[in-house]
């Protein structure tokens, strides 16, 4: 079972981030996604089987279920018309026609659990991004509810924390306010699902654009990627304990891995072991099953 870490379509203008190639296709874009993984702010040499096609269905099965204003038109490669020579087989099941948007320059985040650079702040200033949060709260601890924490857009390396007040600065008081309300409102509405079907959504980050409606004014739209273990922090529901760090679904296993291997962080990575690719597989793979009801399936 062979990984794709880089696809190819002759002759389009692609742009590649960590994980998905972006192709233009004049007034619309397609998105693939590999099965590149990054952690650390790197990418990694080995690939993980199939990652791509569970990012893809996952955040398709999002689209329809929350029904929003987004970027989604279609996972369908078979009806595109591409240049000769394209291994539409070796897209299918991993890319995503979108609408084209102009980008809000502004990670929305939504927080529900405190952990990652969330709890790093609240232990030295007892709030995260400005939010002040009650005392004495642990390690993973349940938020009285969620809050949302901004975050600037980096090309390289991590994106960094910002107060709703500097959000404001950088797109203005009434989009800010509008994609905090929408983004804890996604979040209350897929935490809910993901409960029920036995997993937490902890902390997960939003990506929104400005597109041009039906009657030709701007729209913000949901675009990227949508509650996937590559944006979001996944704990099974049956495991949780408050105080720790919990058992995921999303890149953890991978870092835990990587903080055993004496690697510095500021080289290149590691080649990733047989079992550690199989076992981060599996993780994506149980956390779809889950969270959608279906089994996963290649096509």
């Amino acid at each position: 079972m062979a990984a794709l870490l880089q696809s190819q379509i002759p002759g389009l203008p692609v742009r590649r981030g960590k994980v998905r190639d972006v192709y233009d296709l004049g007034d619309k874009l397609l998105l693939v996604a590999t099965d590149r993984i990054s952690a650390f702010d790197w990418v990694m040499p080995t690939g993980i089987p199939d990652k791509g096609r569970i990012l893809t269905q996952l955040s398709a099965f999002w689209f329809d279920l929350l029904k929003g204003p987004s970027h989604f038109i279609s996972t369908d490669v078979q009806s595109l018309e591409l240049p000769a020579g394209t291994n539409k087989r070796e897209l299918e099941g991993r890319s995503t026609v979108v609408k084209k948007c102009r980008v809000v320059p502004v990670e929305c985040v939504v927080r529900g659990y405190l952990e990652g650079s969330g709890l790093k702040e609240y232990r030295q200033s007892g709030a995260v991004c400005g939010v002040a949060l009650p005392p004495g709260l642990e390690q993973c601890s349940k938020l009285p509810e969620p809050i949302f924490t901004p975050a600037t857009k980096e090309e390289s390396g991590h994106d960094q924390n910002i107060r709703f007040e500097q959000m404001e600065e950088i797109v203005g008081s009434a989009v800010a306010n509008e994609l905090r309300q929408r983004s804890i409102d996604i979040y209350v509405r897929a935490a809910e699902h993901a409960l029920a079907r036995g997993i937490i959504i902890a902390d997960t980050k939003f990506e929104f654009g400005w597109a041009k409606s039906k009657t030709g004014a701007d729209e913000l739209i949901l675009i990227d990627e949508v509650l996937t273990p590559d944006s979001s922090r996944f704990w099974p529901a049956a495991d949780y304990r408050p105080g720790r760090a919990q058992p995921s679904f999303d890149k953890q296993y991978l870092r835990e891995w990587l903080e055993t291997t004496g690697w510095n962080k500021d080289s290149e990575p590691p080649e990733l072991p047989a079992e550690i690719v199989a076992r981060t597989r599996e993780k994506y793979i149980e956390a779809y099953q889950c969270l959608t009801g279906k089994t996963f399936t290649t096509t």
